[in-house]
């Protein structure tokens, strides 16, 4: 099938001045780091010969330890949600990653596991995003008609984004671009460029989208680009509303959400104003807020009604304060109980280097019992990017999949994975299972379903977390069961084979 290169959709409007250099193609004469590079994706609709991830590695340290985080991440960051998606009209999950080519750039990859047939399909290698940073990683969704959404992000505003959408319902192995657009000004015009994206389909109003843009902001200590997060809406996944602020506090902030029954958390940080330096290094304090009507109103954890964006430290979103701590916050992930409260799964930490120096690295959980929060501590691990997801089970068992015990590259991102019990909202954890062990490469970012089926509960990578390498993909169960995405398929699908440890 002949590849089809993509129109451009967005300029470069500035460059990031940081170490490693490359050459624009708007500008020649001056140096950009090469997750700022422009680059136009191409359309591929090509099947893959198996599961190969991404790696990919941030800000360099000049020690031991090489990157601040780095590794497996094709199914980075906590802030892309979901790569999965479950239907019981077909007994499927369908799956997206950040996949690789030879050529080490990111290819959008969509695959599908059947639970009836126990079989696992080929996956088809959608879009060439023409860069190797896994900040561009897709997101997937599916709506009332079955057909699924690919949404292909972009890290700041130098890379076009994209949605496509299959051309038949439940079926991976075409899809087409969708020429969306949103309101601005009273205008429609190209939705063309989006960050950090979570996006839920509820039939009765189509689509809500989490999401970030970039804004040049004066602040104390000079101009810097703020990252503020926003939601927009759509019917039909093609007209889009306004963006809609959420919060904007001094450098922007990271946010990470949860969609069920119509309701819609967020949980974010935020990043101060530093100088001389970047504030999303400096990340912390944790904020809730929640919508149950796709983003007419928000509210905060007492029911009160929110006047949007937020733009003091100081609001009536904020759970905990941890600036005053001197900690930094890294959100994981949400979830409700059964009542529709929320449990809020995060990292803090002394600082932002990779190293001992910033220990303990400690997983925290603040939860929300219908009248007031709790915090309780879970375990340690050994970096700020240790990434797992919490799930809030109908029994009452409350379940983490993450990599909370150090791996072999000690101190960088991920590590082995294990699963953690709790029978009493919180309070208390079990560490019941390790799901790897003796492994050669740190395992990352382990993420859920929105409805998670028990046969694909949890969908990671591993990688070397100091030197780029080849990156594997893996399937655990409910019962903690692991199961090594084939790199190489000799049929269209195939079974999965359970790993030995």
């Amino acid at each position: 099938m002949t590849s089809t290169t993509l129109s451009p959709l967005i300029l470069l409007l500035f460059l990031w001045p940081v170490p490693t250099t490359v050459y624009a193609q708007q500008s020649p004469n001056k140096p950009v780091h090469s997750d700022a590079r422009y680059a136009e994706a191409t359309l591929l609709n090509q099947p893959l010969e198996g599961f190969r991830g991404i790696w990919y590695a941030n800000q360099p340290s000049s020690d031991e330890f090489v990157y601040k985080y780095s590794g497996g991440l094709g199914t980075y960051p906590s802030n892309h949600y979901p790569f999965s998606v479950y239907s019981k009209e077909v007994n499927k999950t369908f799956f997206c990653f950040g996949g690789v080519n030879e050529e080490g750039s990111l290819i959008h990859s969509v695959s599908f596991y059947d639970h009836e047939k126990k079989e696992l399909a080929r996956p088809i290698a959608v879009l060439d995003k023409n860069t190797n940073d896994a900040h561009d990683n897709p997101v997937i969704s599916m709506d009332g008609d079955g057909y699924i959404w690919l949404f292909s992000t972009s890290h700041g505003v130098w890379r076009p984004s994209y949605i496509h959408k299959s051309v038949r319902p439940y079926d991976i192995s075409e899809f087409e671009p969708v020429k969306a657009t949103k309101m601005e000004n009273g205008k429609s015009v190209p939705l063309d460029n989006f960050s950090y994206v979570q996006i839920y389909h509820q039939p009765d109003h189509g689509f809500i989208g989490l999401f970030t843009h970039y804004e040049q902001k004066e602040l104390q200590y000079g101009t810097k680009q703020s990252r503020v997060i926003s939601y927009m809406y759509s019917k039909d996944g093609v007209e889009w509303s306004e963006w809609k602020d959420i919060a904007n506090i001094e450098e922007g902030h990271y946010q990470t959400s949860f969609y069920r029954d119509g309701k819609v958390a967020t949980t974010f940080n935020f990043h101060p104003n530093m100088q001389g330096e970047s504030g999303l290094n400096y990340r912390t304090n944790l904020y809730y807020l929640e919508t149950s009507d796709f983003g007419q109103s928000w509210q905060n954890i007492n029911g009160e009604d929110m006047q949007l964006p937020l733009t003091t430290i100081e609001n009536a979103a904020l759970v905990k304060d941890y600036a005053r701590e001197g900690l930094n916050v890294y959100i994981n992930d949400v979830a409700f109980d059964e009542e529709g409260n929320p449990a809020i799964l995060y990292v803090t930490s002394g600082g932002y280097e990779a190293g001992p120096s910033n220990d303990p690295r400690t997983w925290n959980l603040a939860y929300h019992n219908g009248e007031e929060w709790s915090f309780s501590e879970i375990t340690v691990s050994d970096n700020n990017y240790d990434m797992g997801s919490i799930y809030l089970e109908k029994d009452g068992i409350w379940r983490i999949i993450g990599p909370t015990q150090s791996g072999p590259q000690a101190y960088n991102t991920g590590g082995e994975m294990v699963m953690w019990i709790s029978k009493d909202q919180g309070k208390s954890w079990e560490k019941v299972k390790n799901l790897t062990l003796g492994s050669e490469k740190n395992h990352s970012y382990a993420r859920k379903s929105v409805t998670p089926h028990p046969d694909f509960y949890a969908f990671w990578a591993d990688g070397h977390g100091r030197e780029p390498s080849e990156s594997r993909l893996y399937v655990a169960n409910q019962a903690g069961e692991v199961f090594r995405l084939p790199q190489i398929m000799k049929r269209d699908k195939v079974k999965l084979k359970r790993m030995k440890k």
